[in-house]
């Protein structure tokens, strides 16, 4: 396929991001990236974005909201606070499901997060996850979040009660850390059995394939059938769309200062499409002007 493009897949457990990007290199024309890491523990969405524009363009949907389905066992912690690590303490939490809601609805909001150590999350240019596989343990910033959503939507009772939750958070939140903050607001911890990402920005997860499926439409010919758009891959910005004129500048990375400007908060993004509805750049408004962040179509 020629020009950029987004591909959804559904990763499965046990694989890593870059594991699904490195399988999809060989296939795939130019750069292959993607646009926020999952867990192994993790599946669900996992948006590839391929081709000079595609892998240019994928920042903005990794700074869009995600959404995410959970489930928390309390009363039991891992060093990783998934189920991937090892267990480090087991006390009984024989709390009830009125319980667990009050204690969530504290986290809507803006929270501030202490990044796990087996985090991607890079400290003096080293990964955290990489200082943690050497024993190591050093001191990290916590990090504003924003939860738009948290909402319990299975409770089983127990000693070691498990809850299931959907999120929807700021790109950079840490849901494994939410599922022990549960925990923590009701005197004890928790860990991770389950994780799903089920939504980035407009992109939803029950349009994602698999890694393989990827691999046979590209070795068929037909990858075109399943490539998302930029512009829809994009869905989530505002959108200006200009004449063939103004899209000549914006093919040139010209600043434009038009009326639209005013409408946005400094700093917002835009997407910027031709008559034909074919993404041509994002912008970002500064001031009253809109500068060019990435000119896709040349």
């Amino acid at each position: 396929m020629a020009g950029p493009g987004f591909l959804l897949v559904d990763k499965e457990q046990e694989w890593t991001s870059h594991d699904v990007v490195a399988r999809l290199r060989r296939h795939l024309d130019g750069k292959v990236g993607h646009a926020g890491t999952l867990d192994p523990m993790a599946t669900g969405l996992l948006v590839i974005g391929f081709g000079n524009g595609g892998t240019r363009l994928l920042r903005f949907i990794q700074g869009a909201e995600k959404e995410y389905v959970a489930t928390a066992q309390l009363g039991v912690a891992t060093d990783s606070l998934d189920a991937d690590g090892s267990i480090i303490s087991r006390d009984p939490m024989p709390v009830d499901e009125d319980q667990v809601r009050e204690a969530m609805q504290r986290f809507i909001g803006v929270i501030h997060q202490v990044p796990p150590m087996v985090s991607a999350r890079k400290v003096e240019g080293q990964r955290l996850y990489e200082m943690a596989r050497r024993g190591e343990v050093v001191e990290r910033e916590a990090r504003p979040v924003t939860i738009h959503e948290f909402e319990l939507t299975d409770f089983a009772p127990s000693d070691y009660p498990e809850v299931t939750f959907r999120v929807v958070c700021s790109t950079g939140t840490y849901v494994r850390t939410l599922g022990d903050d549960i925990a923590r607001a009701l005197g004890g911890r928790a860990h991770l059995t389950a994780l799903r990402r089920v939504r980035n920005g407009s992109l939803d997860v029950g349009r994602a394939v698999s890694v393989e499926s990827v691999v046979e439409s590209a070795t068929a010919g037909t990858l075109d059938e399943i490539v998302v758009d930029p512009n829809e891959a994009l869905a989530s910005l505002p959108l200006f769309t200009v004449d063939d004129a103004t899209a000549f500048k914006v093919r040139n990375g010209v600043r434009l200062a038009n009326e639209i400007a005013s409408e946005l908060d400094d700093g917002a993004l835009v997407r910027v499409v031709d008559a034909n509805q074919r993404l041509l750049a994002v912008y970002r408004r500064d001031q009253q002007q809109l500068v060019p962040e990435v000119v896709v179509q040349q």
